[in-house]
């Protein structure tokens, strides 16, 4: 079984008994403010930040069920690509009409915007308002110029890692390209130099060290799609697996 560069080169440290046992855990520490998970120390959110209780545009709340607000990212763990800028290159490729690759500085230049986006791990934790720099996804398939027969979206990474996303939702605003996270570079442990970002859905689809953007008419389940994970990944209804 390949590493993963999601979470430790060990394999999925959560199956599902284990999972729901730290989610309770998390939720029965709601009165703390500190919390160790695989021997790493999440720091609880003080108090809600501002807007938490508020709606989202579509209707649901903004925390999903059985999720914890954490102050800040976790990385997860992970077998890394290279962090360096000077390596990276984007492939834009698939069921387009003219694919394309991206060096860092060509990146940089391809209309980038900062958002505040929520996102929520499939462990249960979250982080509201993380401000993401970088170029959307939507952006990038426009001038790849989609052909009808795209349907999905496969993100890869380092280490042949890959998580699918359908394209309507991969073509979202919010669905980024990122490099930067609140005002700084990527840290290596959040996939440096750039990773994926789609909010809406578990943080597993936002593929670390990204390689590639690939457009394909069929799904393809991707790394932990095919080890039991949810293919969709809603954390609404907390599809955390198959």
């Amino acid at each position: 079984m390949p590493t993963s560069p999601l979470f430790p080169p060990s394999g999925p440290p959560f199956p599902l008994e284990s999972t729901l046992n730290r989610r309770r855990w998390l939720q029965q520490a709601a009165a703390g403010t500190l919390v160790t998970v695989l021997g790493a120390t999440y720091v609880l959110a003080d108090e809600a930040p501002s807007g938490a209780h508020e709606p989202r545009k579509d209707g649901r709340k903004r925390v999903p069920p059985g999720q914890r607000v954490l102050s800040r990212l976790r990385p997860m763990g992970g077998e890394s690509g290279s962090p360096a800028r000077s390596d990276f290159k984007l492939k834009v490729y698939g069921e387009v009409e003219h694919p394309f690759e991206l060096n860092f500085d060509a990146l940089l230049a391809s209309s980038p915007v900062e958002l505040p986006l929520d996102v929520h791990c499939v462990t249960g934790w979250s982080v509201l308002g993380a401000r993401f720099k970088g170029v959307r996804v939507a952006d990038l398939a426009q001038r790849a110029g989609l052909k009808p027969t795209a349907r999905h979206v496969i993100f890869e990474g380092a280490h042949g890692y890959s998580a699918n996303v359908a394209l309507g939702e991969a073509l979202k605003p919010e669905v980024l390209v990122a490099y930067e996270l609140d005002g700084r570079p990527l840290e290596r442990g959040h996939g440096a130099p750039v990773r994926a970002v789609v909010p809406d859905l578990y943080f597993w689809k936002s593929a670390k060290w990204l390689t590639a953007i690939r457009f394909v008419e069929r799904d393809q389940p991707g790394y932990w799609e095919v080890r039991g994970y949810n293919n969709h990944g809603d954390p609404w209804r907390e599809e955390r697996y198959a």
